[in-house]
């Protein structure tokens, strides 16, 4: 089967009331987060794996009523860790509060390093005031009664990007690197096309039956889905080289080209994807940059 044979195909199909438990296999429950919005779907996924002594990935945003509705679904267990994929400010600020009222150790990704660029107010995604108690690498495991979470590094839709196995159940959580319900966006300066399309690779070579991600439900046949998102992808640096082709120069104008009937809330979401993939065209030779790469910036095919 080629990517060819795969079109994207998104599920947005996902009822589930705000922080209401729910037994989504035998060994994970999830509470989603009420923060709905257009890059969050309807909230932030929080994972708590285990039972006992368990582990919770992605606390949310610090938020008073997730985080009590988190230790209301736990009492008579202890939280062991708070698991943490990345920093942006709906996944990783409720992991201090729920460490403040429950002892548990915060680990997982490194902490946020901001990096100098014309972009670089976008930094204000992340949350600088995560402090892990251990950063784990590629590989690095947390093991549990009768489960494991390893670490597997993700970067592209953040510089700190991890997922997490789960063998005993042949997932993943994905965070958001890979979700069911939307393309994940890639911003630079901090999100990065070449490194999200080689994370792309790395989950794609794995044999896991389902992707828990960071938003919505699951990615219930996750190789098939992945092999759509990389054409996706392949197939969105063709429309810009064919824009580039055309004459085009400003991303503005590429993104009003490419992107028919955008709803205007993502319309600058669109522009630091066309960059993101600028950024790759360029680094590979293919697009030259006429000064900073930015969003208003000026760009031309090499010749």
């Amino acid at each position: 089967m080629t990517d060819a044979d795969d079109k994207l195909v998104h599920s947005t199909a996902f009822d589930v009331k705000p922080d209401e438990v729910q037994q989504i296999t035998p060994l994970v429950r999830r509470l989603v987060e009420n923060n709905p919005g257009p890059f969050t779907f309807t909230g932030t996924c929080t994972y708590i794996v285990g039972r006992g002594d368990v582990a919770v990935i992605d606390p949310g945003r610090e938020n008073e009523a997730h985080t009590q509705a988190i230790i209301d679904t736990l009492k008579g267990e202890r939280i062991a860790w708070i698991v943490v994929s990345h920093t942006h400010k709906d996944h990783s600020p409720g992991a201090a509060l729920l460490a403040e009222r429950t002892g548990a150790q915060i680990v997982g990704c490194a902490p946020f390093v901001p990096k100098e660029g014309p972009e670089s107010g976008l930094d204000s995604a992340h949350d600088l005031s995560y402090k892990p108690a251990r950063v784990m690498k590629d590989g690095d495991k947390i093991e549990g009664d009768g489960f494991t979470l390893a670490a597997i590094e993700t970067p592209g839709h953040a510089s700190n990007h991890l997922a997490f196995a789960l063998p005993q159940e042949r997932s993943v959580f994905s965070a958001d690197h890979v979700m069911a319900w939307s393309t994940s966006i890639v911003a630079p300066p901090d999100g990065n096309m070449t490194d999200y399309m080689n994370s792309l690779d790395k989950l794609r070579a794995r044999e896991d039956s389902t992707l828990w991600p960071g938003h919505g439900g699951p990615v219930t046949e996750p190789q098939r889905y992945m092999r759509a998102l990389a054409a996706h992808r392949r197939q969105r640096e063709a429309a810009i080289v064919r824009r580039l082709t055309a004459g085009d120069e400003t991303i503005p104008d590429m993104v009003a080209r490419i992107y028919d009937g955008l709803d205007p809330r993502l319309v600058n979401a669109a522009a630091l994807s066309v960059l993101a993939h600028i950024e790759d065209l360029v680094t590979r030779g293919v697009a030259i940059a006429e000064g900073p790469i930015t969003t208003r910036g000026r760009y031309r095919l090499a010749r």
